[in-house]
């Protein structure tokens, strides 16, 4: 039998980082492993001006940050986009995604797009809306209706896609998310360095607005008991505008002393910043996944995510996570609690591990993923 031939586009890898980039290596790793031959198309500012292709990857040169242009991009779709059974678009509002679904619905190719949270309300409304919601209509909606199918990776991203009329054939399958390393003592102690001794809230994750970091940061500030016992671990890299505001808001609250800003953590460093921790809280305002949220429950972190997390309900009902409002109180009582009760913090431990292991597997992902390229395949 012939091998299922897969393209996956996305936008600019330089862009395209954290999270996002995590998730298409451990899927491009697992469709592998089930025997699928996939290529995955997408560009970056960095590429030589022969351009690159290496380990099933196909960089093309990005001539502009905004909308992701990349014309290589099209000259490669249309050469060899008749060569795929199936294209797996992700993301929407940027020009791989444009010039992917309009190629291949010309060239009778079928295609599968995962929004990747584009369609949820905080995606629809914040930076831009009103172009966002003309291209909605003139360009991804035509995009949207000609797909074979919509893949969410959660049932709450289903659900904010279906309140804009978006009622397609789509398939739920959950994100792979592999386990980080173990680290040494000594790098975990580094981690926390002047701060050892007290116990650890951790975000790690991208710094960005949506993330509601500013949220985390007044919760601790207004704790007697938090601010007295606990200190606070920020990782991941963003905007340097942003952190400055962000670390000049921790100070203002007074708790810049019991902060440390690590920065992007990758490899050891972030396997050390994980076992730091005593609790991981991700207080997203949006979350169409939750990739951070499943590494800390694989990591055996006790979690405290919010209502925006698109798992955390799930989690929640596996009794693997806390979920919390929006609100300071809210978020404060809910850190609070977890803190004080030892008991509570290993019982999360146990079923956070257990839950994460068996829901978002790389494995369960792959099948998952060939079935529904499989079902494409048939119907087309």
């Amino acid at each position: 039998m012939r091998r299922l031939k897969v393209l996956h586009v996305i936008p600019s890898v330089s862009r395209f980082d954290g999270g996002p980039a995590r998730a298409i290596t451990v899927c491009e790793r697992a469709l592998r492993r089930e025997g699928v031959d996939v290529t995955t198309l997408t560009s970056d500012f960095q590429v030589p001006p022969n351009e690159l292709e290496a380990n099933g990857r196909v960089y093309k040169s990005l001539w502009s940050i905004h909308y992701k242009f990349s014309p290589g991009m099209v000259l490669y779709l249309i050469k060899h986009l008749k060569e795929f059974d199936i294209v797996h678009i992700h993301a929407l509002f940027s020009f791989s995604s444009t010039a992917a679904g309009l190629l291949a619905r010309l060239i009778g190719v079928p295609y599968i797009v995962r929004p990747l949270g584009t369609l949820s309300k905080y995606g629809i409304t914040k930076r831009r809306p009103l172009i966002k919601r003309l291209s909605l209509t003139i360009i991804e909606g035509p995009i949207l209706k000609s797909a074979a199918a919509l893949h969410f990776t959660s049932e709450d991203e289903a659900i904010e896609a279906q309140r804009l009329g978006f009622r397609l054939r789509n398939r739920i399958v959950p994100l792979g998310v592999e386990p980080v390393p173990n680290a040494t003592r000594q790098a975990t102690e580094q981690i926390k360095g002047p701060l050892r001794g007290r116990k650890f809230i951790l975000f790690l994750s991208r710094l960005d607005p949506k993330k509601n970091i500013e949220l985390l940061i007044d919760a601790v500030a207004c704790s007697e008991q938090l601010r007295s016992e606990c200190a606070l671990l920020i990782a991941g890299s963003g905007e340097a505008s942003y952190i400055k505001e962000l670390s000049a808001r921790a100070d203002t609250a007074g708790i810049a002393e019991i902060t440390r800003w690590l920065g992007h953590v990758e490899g050891e460093e972030k396997a050390a910043t994980l076992q730091a921790a005593d609790i991981f809280v991700l207080p997203s305002i949006s979350e169409n996944f939750g990739i951070a949220a499943v590494e800390a429950m694989l990591a055996g972190l006790p979690c405290v995510l919010s209502e925006g997390v698109a798992i955390a309900r799930e989690a929640e009902n596996a009794g693997a996570a806390e979920i919390t409002g929006l609100a300071v109180n809210q978020l404060r009582l809910s850190i609070e609690r977890l803190i004080e009760n030892d008991a509570l913090r290993r019982r999360l431990s146990i079923r956070a591990r257990a839950f994460s292991r068996e829901r978002y597997s790389a494995e369960s992902m792959g099948k998952a993923l060939v079935d529904f390229y499989l079902d494409i395949a048939r119907t087309a």
